[in-house]
């Protein structure tokens, strides 16, 4: 009998499995972003005021994130929180249920910071390319300085940020592969599990890796039509 260089009978019953978990891939794509979001704001914002104390303390947090493989954060999340957690338990005799902690909470921790990390940079950049002028403008006319950053600022770094913004969700989106190492099953985990079963690991990393490409193609298109959308309002057109 003559072997098939691919099991397509396989690989077609391995894309129905696989697409199952794709809400779980999105899921912790869309969390992690909103959290990194708040805390890339954050630390661009103090980076850029000079908070004292707060200012080393972020520039550390970009250092160390910046420097270290995501792989080693979501191990010192993994391990670090239940034993800081335990800590907390023994110290003030609290009785924190550890095992009660779902696997995917120490993922969207590992994935926030470190995506925050990143994005605080585009966005401290996004609102440092903003005109000085408009600012002193703003404050002429009585607006605080407060008013002036959301009103004036931040819709401005924003219409400057996407470009960056929609290719650091594409790399979140394909770095949540690295979830199964910590038990967390999501599109690649998915895959493993399958192509494990009947050792057909090549076709099932096939089938995976297209569904990552039409799902980052996906979020490239929207992304692509927000930012013309944006730059039409920016420029004062209909």
């Amino acid at each position: 009998m003559e072997q098939q260089f691919l099991n397509f009978e396989f690989m077609g019953r391995a894309i129905f499995e696989i697409i199952k978990f794709i809400p779980v891939t999105l899921n912790i794509t869309v969390v992690s972003i909103i959290f990194a979001f708040i805390i890339a704001l954050t630390t661009a914002l103090i980076r850029i005021n000079k908070i004292p104390f707060l200012n080393g303390i972020v520039k550390f947090y970009v250092s160390f994130t910046r420097g270290t493989p995501l792989l080693v954060q979501i191990y010192l999340s993994y391990y670090g929180l239940p034993k800081f957690l335990d800590y907390i338990n023994m110290r003030y005799n609290k009785e924190i249920d550890i095992a009660a902690v779902p696997a995917i909470l120490f993922v969207y921790i590992a994935f926030s910071f470190n995506v925050g990390a990143y994005l605080s940079e585009t966005f401290r950049a996004a609102i440092l390319s903003v005109e000085k002028g408009q600012i002193e403008g703003a404050l002429s006319l009585g607006m605080t300085k407060f008013q002036s950053m959301i009103r004036i600022v931040l819709p401005q770094a924003f219409v400057y940020a996407l470009p960056n913004l929609g290719n650091t969700i594409i790399s979140l989106i394909k770095d949540t592969s690295l979830a199964f190492i910590i038990s967390v099953v999501e599109m690649m985990g998915q895959a493993k599990i399958i192509g494990a079963q009947g050792l057909n690991f090549f076709e099932v990393y096939i089938v995976v890796a297209f569904l990552y490409w039409i799902i980052c193609i996906l979020v490239e298109k929207i992304v692509s039509i927000l930012e013309n959308r944006l730059r039409k309002f920016e420029g004062g057109k209909n």
